[in-house]
């Protein structure tokens, strides 16, 4: 199975950007083939990995809710794998899936078994897989992904984020989700050092602080001309940062 990254964080914070780099690094490090997996409604990982997305899981689900979509002679169990399989977007050093959004009246719980199913079959042709989770990390709840070799929860230097990291973390604990790792991330960080009262606050709710990201106006150009955080420069400070984070996570 491969070692499996989950990013959760509150909105706004960055974990998207974050995750986009955390992927831009493995594929530096060679450490491939990569499942990168968006789990968030408001997804958005695709942009930030310069790829289209002609369907999601979500779109998936909706139509096989409805037999009469259903093509004739073929299993919904068949029918739904064999749709999964043309939504899993293949690039060079990594895969993407894109969940999308699942609300709407009725169960998916079959449906998710049948996911689920197929996620177990697929992970193992992957060196590593990278989760970009919503903040309640539903996908994770329903099991989707099982086991978490590393949860980064990230948060900006404001204690509400911070806060936020600790309360998802009680979540994983209360789901009893198997996590075998958890790091903080604080993302676009505008001062030298860390503030007393930050770092007293993160003492508090037992989180282990793996770095900060700078503030790094290349990350604004590229989201601003729609460029690849893969394309991001090794030598920008965001990206030295996750280097250096990177190693002392991966060692």
């Amino acid at each position: 199975m491969p070692y499996t990254f989950a990013v959760a964080g509150k909105g706004g914070t960055g974990k998207t950007t974050v995750a986009s780099l955390v992927i831009a690094d493995l594929i530096s490090r060679k450490r491939i083939p990569i499942l990168a997996v968006d789990a968030d409604p408001n997804a958005n990982l695709n942009e930030n990995l310069g790829v289209e997305v002609p369907v999601t899981l979500g779109d998936i689900l909706a139509e096989t809710r409805d037999r009469k979509n259903m093509p004739a002679g073929m299993s919904k169990r068949r029918h739904i794998e064999y749709q999964v399989q043309t939504a899993l977007i293949e690039k060079n050093g990594f895969d993407l899936m894109v969940m999308g959004r699942t609300e709407g009246p009725g169960c998916y719980c079959s449906v998710n078994d049948i996911l689920r199913s197929y996620m177990d079959e697929l992970m193992p042709n992957y060196a590593f897989a990278v989760l970009d989770n919503e903040a309640g990390m539903e996908h994770i709840s329903r099991r989707t992904t099982r086991d978490i070799d590393d949860l980064l929860l990230v948060s900006d230097e404001n204690p509400i984020g911070i806060r936020a990291a600790g309360r998802i973390l009680q979540l994983v604990n209360d789901l009893e989700i198997f996590v075998g790792r958890t790091h903080l991330i604080l993302n676009r960080a505008r001062r030298e050092e860390l503030h007393p009262k930050l770092q007293e606050e993160i003492d508090k709710l037992d989180l282990e602080l793996a770095g900060r990201i700078p503030e790094d106006d290349n990350v604004l150009d590229y989201n601003l001309n729609q460029k690849s955080m893969l394309e991001l420069p090794e030598d920008t400070p965001a990206r030295k940062a996750v280097v250096e984070i990177m190693e002392k996570i991966l060692q």
